[in-house]
């Protein structure tokens, strides 16, 4: 399964899962059949409000899911309507998540969950 999680910085699993899919500076890209670990550069980062093109973002790097502390909405039907399964994160590490994926312990994000925008950071506004 190839797993992307929206990261500040490239530190592999040691990175940081960042607040919001959408305006992430990069993703970290897991590949759990060869454990590879990938960085993406958001090619999508400054995007207005609610236009927001998940596979831009990930560079058309095709992924089976996603993990994330925030989304809007628009992402979040666009990601699954391509078959992608969005989780939502815990605070912690790429690695911290990875392992609560792999246990069936992250829930996946439903509509009522997204963000209704971003901050002046980056983050989500709830």
């Amino acid at each position: 399964m190839k797993i992307a999680f929206p990261t500040k910085t490239s530190a592999g699993l040691e990175s940081v899962v960042f607040e919001h899919f959408g305006s992430a500076p990069s993703f970290i890209l897991v590949d759990t059949e060869t454990n590879e670990v990938t960085d993406i550069k958001n090619l999508d980062q400054h995007h207005e409000g609610g236009q927001c093109q998940p596979l831009k973002a990930l560079g058309n790097v095709a992924v089976d899911a996603v993990v994330a502390g925030g989304i809007g909405a628009g992402a979040l039907k666009k990601l699954n309507t391509g078959g992608v399964t969005v989780y939502r994160a815990v605070a912690g590490t790429v690695g911290v998540n990875l392992d609560l994926i792999k246990s069936g312990k992250l829930p996946q994000f439903t509509m009522a969950q997204t963000c209704a925008g971003h901050q002046h950071d980056g983050g989500c506004v709830h």
